[in-house]
Parts: structure tokens; C-alpha cells; sequence
């Protein structure tokens, strides 16, 4: 086995959160799994994780949780930036709060994390970082502007973030997982605003496809379930040079280059055979 480590992961109430925790806690990894709610984590603390509250739009919670660990161990060897959800809904319909709620949550947490434990990952020469971002990082859906912008903003301060960390021996890796069998199509839903016209059917739109496609279309059958991510996540931690990008399930791949074949033209025209943009009539 490859030398354990003391792994510090967010947002492990459900899906890829709670398998990764369990994954590295099976392999003899000290994991510290954390979420907003404590009781959300029994499960993962009977298998062997240390569990406590992170709420990564906090500061106190996030600087309480990283002092724990290197309290604990002395460093953070590996974090795992897991918390994140989908604002859904056009763009002109996400009242504002909405919108800083999810970058707060997808973006300028996972910074802050980073952030605080990165000095005890430079004090012993060594660390991990994995950011869970999304296919969604290389194309965008209708409906699905501001969930996106996070991802794109995740891909941009991890490259960034990569260079800038290797001379201390720590490695970042981007994990863009495609459709996942989890929650998080019923989440997207449940955020989308109420609105009236001309959007009301456009969002309604939104939640029914959105759904539609992890349970039952045609791409669901490329999807995966919450362990292929975790298992990337093992392998990104443990690998002798970690990987700067794993794009994990086969819709990952097929969409992705999809998209990168098609002008933003085609892209559009694609889209519409799917969506019907909202209009005045």
C-alpha cells in the first residue's frame, strides 16, 4: 500500500464526498471528513473517519477544521475540495444573493481552503491538492450559467494555483467528473428560481432535461456512480506525480469532445434540440 495520509476532504455528507471519505478511509488513509452537518456524517465516522462540521462559507468553521487537523497530525498531507451545488435557472432570473451563494460555495471556498493549508504543506515539502470541478468546465448548458462560471473559475485558479505550489513539492489536481449518479440533479432542481414569464417554462425546461438526462436519457448510460470519482481521487492523492487533469466517466469525454469539434455555431444549434430558448411570443 502507498504511504498513508492524512486527508482533510469537504462537503462528505453524500455522493462523491461520502465515497471518496470511505474509499481512502478502507485504504488505511487518516481521513477527516467533514460537512455542514455533523450528523450527516455518522456513517462515515463508524467507518473510521474523523468526522466535524466545515461549512466553507464560514471562515471561523474553515480555520477551525485545518487548525484541528495539523494540530492533530502536523500537516494536512492531501485536501480534497469536494462542496459544491448547482445554481440553476436562466441568468436574468438568479436573484443576486443566489448567485454570491454559489460562488461563495464553489469557488471562493475551495480558494480559502486551499489557502489555509497550504503552509503546513510547504513546512514539510510535500501535499496534494484536488479540486472536483466538471465536465461543466469545458462547455455550457442552458440554464446552468452560474453553476459553470464556477467551474470555469475552478479550472483558471488551479492552473494557476498548480505553478505557483510545485516548487514546494505539492501537486494540484483538476478532477472533472461527467454525469454522476448522485443528488445533484434533484439539488439543481430544487435551486431553480421561481419566476413568471418568459421564463417560467424555460426553468421548468431546465429542472425536467436536467433530470431527465442522469436518470433515465441516453447519456445516462455513460455516466457513473459517486466511487469512479472516488477512485480518481485515490489515484491523484497516491500517484508518484499527480495528475493535472482526470476527466472521469465516458460522458465526460464524449461531451467534452463534442464540443470541442463543434463552432460555438454548431454548439447552439445542438443546444436547441435540447432547449427552446425563451422568447417574447
Amino acid at each position: 500500500m502507498n504511504t498513508p495520509r492524512t486527508v482533510l476532504i469537504t462537503g462528505c455528507s453524500t455522493g462523491i464526498g461520502h465515497a471518496t471519505a470511505l474509499r481512502l478511509a478502507c485504504a488505511g488513509h487518516t481521513v477527516h471528513a467533514t460537512a455542514r452537518r455533523i450528523d450527516s456524517l455518522a456513517a462515515l465516522e463508524e467507518a473510521g473517519c474523523h468526522v466535524s462540521e466545515l461549512d466553507v462559507t464560514d471562515e471561523a468553521s474553515m480555520s477551525a477544521a485545518v487548525t484541528r487537523v495539523v494540530e492533530q497530525h502536523g500537516a494536512v498531507d492531501a485536501l480534497v475540495n469536494n462542496a459544491g451545488y448547482s445554481q440553476s435557472g436562466a441568468v436574468e432570473t438568479i436573484e443576486p444573493d443566489d448567485l454570491r451563494r454559489q460562488f461563495e460555495t464553489n469557488v471562493f471556498g475551495l480558494v480559502r481552503m486551499c489557502q489555509l493549508t497550504l503552509p503546513s504543506m510547504r513546512a514539510q515539502g510535500s501535499g496534494r491538492i484536488v479540486n472536483i470541478s466538471s465536465m461543466g468546465a469545458n462547455f455550457v448548458f442552458p440554464g446552468g450559467g452560474a453553476y459553470h462560471a464556477t467551474k470555469y473559475a475552478v479550472e483558471a485558479l488551479s492552473d494557476a494555483l498548480r505553478f505557483e505550489v510545485s516548487g514546494f513539492g505539492i501537486g494540484v489536481t483538476l478532477v472533472q467528473p461527467g454525469l454522476i449518479r448522485t443528488g445533484f440533479a434533484a439539488t439543481a432542481g430544487a435551486s431553480l428560481p421561481s419566476t413568471p414569464a418568459p421564463y417560467e417554462e424555460f426553468n421548468r425546461t431546465v429542472a425536467r432535461a436536467t433530470a431527465e438526462v442522469y436518470e433515465k436519457g441516453p447519456l445516462a448510460r455513460l455516466g457513473g456512480e459517486p466511487d469512479v470519482v472516488a477512485r480518481a481521487v485515490e489515484k491523484a492523492i497516491t500517484a508518484r506525480r499527480a495528475p493535472v487533469r482526470v476527466r472521469v466517466t465516458p460522458s465526460a469525454s464524449v461531451l467534452t469532445a463534442q464540443r470541442r469539434l463543434m463552432s460555438d455555431r454548431m454548439w447552439d444549434r445542438f443546444l436547441r434540440t435540447q432547449f427552446t430558448p425563451p422568447s417574447a411570443s
